[in-house]
């Protein structure tokens, strides 16, 4: 839908990776991947950690996935457009955040742009007058909901694309500027790289464009199309990240932090609205399979979410997302650690509370946090979270559960990062511990938290 086949997220290639060196060339400074820190930007979107992309245009009143960019902006008319609706739906899920694709491929605006006709201006919806960017992002803040944009750098309809890319260039410039400079705080910005093998784009003249009114906007980009955003696709559309999660990214001898954003739709095999579907929305236990594959390893998870031609979400469609959230909340809301009275010497990683962590001895390169219950505790998944500020830290670990005084190994990997979920086999056990066998210094754990899925069921 978004990246053309040929790009491949660099990211995957570092699956695994823990204290590593990377050799610049002569004369410059020894580069490591466990000393590279976020921004503070960085680490208030992690802690987001759920956000939904929004698909709505012209291709929903067409059944179509990418138009041609020939679509008459007459067929664009939701005749009960309802953005607040759109975001209560979207919060019950427990997103934090919405990104709006204001213009997609076929080059359709979902605002009143200066720069063309080739938008809402143009459609019969309120007579020419409507703003869905303006509508959408006023009702996310409503909400409680952060705000940001896709501007699809590829269109299909504007000749001056392939015509003439100068001329076309500057016209999209003067996009970014009117949604980075109209429409409030925005929490990210989505750079796409199709249609990039004909025109190519000069992501460093955008970013920069961007950040004169937008200077702590996330930036989202596959690591192979731009070296300096602050975000990285994941390498799929399939809700998965399926490698262990190490938030710094090396293009070509390059290092930054880049955490991993997983992008899926709400329907199987399609983002825009389209006839079958209501047939296609996924089950409640793929969703919720996704938040463990994606979240649950570090990553943030992106929902496609999909409003219909009336201009509404779906009853379908907002009856699941209200079933995923609760699902969730369900799932990962009863915390035995605190409900069944655990406690340990590492208090800060065992209060139930992100904002405090515990810290291993400075200079350690292992740790173990401990938790004892008053009795024996059944329980199939465990939760834990590292302070990022100061980097990523753990290059492996081990959850263990004492039986009649040894320790037992439940589930193991390679990286904790921003969140990391391990689900295994139904145990019972008083004894409980997170063992930091290796990390690259003295580890910093946000979280420590242990639940029994089968009680969520």
């Amino acid at each position: 839908m978004k990246f053309n086949s040929t790009f491949r997220n660099f990211g995957v290639a570092l699956a695994g990776l823990a204290c590593v060196f990377l050799y610049a060339p002569k004369g410059a400074a020894q580069q490591n991947f466990s000393e590279v820190k976020p921004s503070a930007q960085q680490v208030t979107w992690q802690d987001m950690e759920f956000g939904v992309l929004i698909h709505f245009g012209t291709n929903t009143y067409l059944d179509k996935e990418v138009g041609e960019g020939n679509a008459d902006p007459k067929v664009f008319n939701p005749v009960d457009f309802d953005a607040d609706q759109w975001m209560k739906a979207i919060k019950a899920s427990g997103a934090k955040y919405v990104v709006l694709v204001a213009k997609h491929h076929d080059g359709f605006c979902l605002w009143p742009s200066d720069g063309t006709d080739y938008s809402v201006k143009s459609s019969p919806w309120k007579n020419g007058k409507g703003d869905v960017v303006r509508e959408v992002s006023d009702a996310a803040r409503k909400n409680g909901l952060k705000f940001g944009v896709y501007l699809s750098p590829y269109d299909r309809h504007d000749k001056r694309y392939s015509g003439d890319p100068a001329a076309y260039d500057n016209y999209y410039l003067g996009q970014v500027d009117e949604l980075a400079g109209n429409y409030g705080e925005l929490a990210e910005f989505w750079m796409d790289g199709a249609g990039s093998g004909g025109h190519p784009y000069d992501f460093s003249r955008i970013i920069q464009e961007l950040r004169i009114r937008q200077p702590n906007t996330m930036v989202f980009a596959d690591t192979q199309l731009f070296q300096y955003a602050d975000i990285r696709w994941v390498g799929n559309e399939d809700g998965n990240a399926d490698y262990e999660n190490w938030n710094v990214v090396d293009r070509t001898g390059y290092l930054r932090w880049r955490p991993a954003e997983a992008d899926t739709a709400l329907k199987h095999g399609h983002w825009f609205w389209h006839t079958d579907s209501d047939s296609s929305v996924k089950t409640l236990s793929e969703l919720v399979d996704e938040y463990n594959h994606t979240i649950g390893k570090g990553a943030q998870l992106m929902l496609g979410v999909a409003p219909d031609p009336t201009g509404r979400v779906p009853e379908v469609d907002a009856a699941r997302l209200k079933e995923f959230g609760d699902a969730i909340r369900k799932l990962y809301g009863h915390n035995l650690v605190q409900e069944q009275k655990g406690t340990g010497p590492a208090h800060a990683a065992l209060d139930g509370n992100p904002d405090t962590f515990w810290s291993a001895p400075v200079g350690s390169h292992s740790a173990v946090i401990e938790v004892t219950f008053p009795k024996p505790v059944t329980f199939d998944r465990t939760l834990a979270m590292e302070w990022l500020n100061e980097g990523q830290h753990v290059q492996k670990y081990a959850i263990e559960v004492e039986d009649h005084g040894t320790w037992k190994t439940v589930a193991e990997g390679q990286a904790i990062g921003h969140k990391k979920i391990d689900i295994f086999s139904p145990v019972t056990a008083q004894k409980v511990r997170l063992n930091l066998l290796s990390t690259t210094s003295e580890a910093h754990i946000r979280e420590f938290q242990i639940f029994n899925g089968s009680t969520a069921e």
